[in-house]
């Protein structure tokens, strides 16, 4: 079976990967891909967005399965496009993905579907979302942007002056464009995050493990929201109870909402959860493989991966085995391009991957690189994803900093303690 797979991350170089491992896939393309999915798969030059193009190629290729890495494809329709050609293709239809391309609409289904998340308001107007904080003097509280905004349309905020800054940064300097159309105020969670990725065919749930993203781009959670920094697996915070009362109080209700909706999902429903003294808490929704929690997740996952999403893409996974893990954690630390999540220069020199590449129980994925006559360059905000497998937490997080350490180009930076709230 041929398996293309649609993006450029990390999350793309994890999933191809890991996918290439299968028994059963002969080929894996990757649409764009970058300098890494080059070394595990054979890129192909169509871009995530260019969707007849990417159906052309999978029917002159004869692909038995693609997989959509990034949401906008999801909301743009790919599923929908793919299934009525009679392609078979990993992930929601477009109805479905309005989970993640609205946050609005998420917090709709959540409220219909009697699922505990933090209490908001919608705004259209920037003047009427401005009196409502003065009005109620709101500290500690959650502006959204409600469409997608690659992951950083989310400004947590401490002060009155700062929430006010966010408002019009969104809806009146449109620093996320057409997204900030409308914006979601709502209450501050306190607790522990995790990220729980789900893997669902419309009437079965299988919960991958659990993962924490560390959204904030500085040590200590500090700093403004970025696409991710790192991640690890498992989540500690995450037991067997707290997972099966995620999965019965959260997923279940969701899907059957989704199903009464007419909305059957299938795919990853990645659940962005807060953990507080009222149990688990939804903070949303998205409707894809994370990244980079991805890369933590697919280094301990043992079971078939092809076996597993082919199974959902066709309504199956009531037919397969529960997937088997490592019990050994992973842990993910990106490195990012200087002046990242703000402006920042690419086609820099990437040097030391080859001394990276060399240690033991590393893998280093790329997420912002290409390929210039030979030479790795920075591409991107993100640039790679350095992921180590250890005996605990503490190894595996040794073992991906030193990888981190054989790898520079000019500018290079990342978090130094990712983990570290597992101890």
């Amino acid at each position: 079976m041929k398996v293309l797979i649609v993006g450029q991350g990390g999350r793309e170089h994890a999933l191809a990967w890991k996918l290439a491992q299968s028994p059963s896939v002969t080929k894996v393309f990757c649409a764009p891909g970058n300098a890494g999915t080059a070394l595990d798969a054979e890129n192909v030059a169509i871009a995530a967005n260019d969707l007849p193009g990417l159906l052309d190629f999978a029917e002159s290729e004869q692909i038995g399965l693609t997989v959509v890495g990034p949401e906008a494809p999801l909301v743009d329709g790919i599923v929908d496009l793919f299934t009525d050609a009679g392609l078979t293709i990993f992930g929601p239809s477009r109805l479905a993905a309005e989970l993640e391309g609205s946050k609005i609409f998420c917090k709709q289904v959540l409220r219909k579907a009697n699922v505990a998340t933090a209490d908001f308001q919608i705004f259209d107007q920037a003047d009427a979302a401005i009196a409502y904080v003065r009005e109620h003097a709101v500290r500690d509280i959650v502006i959204k942007a409600d469409g997608l905004a690659a992951g950083k349309g989310v400004l947590v905020c401490r002060r009155l002056d700062e929430s006010i800054a966010a408002i019009r940064q969104i809806m009146v300097d449109r620093a996320y464009g057409a997204a900030g159309d409308r914006i979601i105020v709502e209450e501050c969670l306190e607790g522990e995050e995790a990220s729980i990725l789900a893997i669902v065919d419309g009437k079965t749930i299988v919960p991958l493990a659990a993962s924490q993203d560390h959204k904030r781009a500085l040590d200590g959670d500090a700093g403004p929201n970025t696409g991710g920094m790192g991640a690890y697996s498992p989540a500690k915070a995450v037991d067997e109870p707290t997972m099966d009362a995620i999965v019965e109080q959260v997923l279940i209700p969701t899907m059957h909402q989704m199903n009464r909706a007419q909305r059957t999902f299938r795919g990853v429903l990645y659940a962005g959860l807060m953990l507080t003294d009222q149990g688990p808490k939804v903070l949303e929704y998205n409707v894809r493989f994370g990244d980079p929690e991805t890369q933590p997740v697919l280094m301990r996952l043992e079971s078939d991966l092809a076996e597993i999403l082919l199974a959902a893409a066709r309504g199956q996974l009531d037919q397969i085995a529960q997937p088997t893990w490592d019990p050994r954690p992973a842990v993910c630390v990106v490195m990012a391009a200087d002046g990242y999540p703000g402006e920042y220069q690419r086609g820099l020199p990437v040097r030391g991957l080859e001394d990276a590449a060399q240690l033991e129980q590393v893998k280093v994925f790329h997420a912002g690189t290409k390929s210039v006559d030979g030479q790795v360059q920075t591409n991107g905000g993100r640039v790679l994803g350095v992921t180590a497998i250890g005996s605990s937490i503490p190894d595996a997080k040794l073992r991906a900093y030193r990888a981190v350490k054989c790898v520079r180009w000019d500018g290079a930076w990342c978090r130094k303690d990712i983990s570290d709230r597992a101890r």
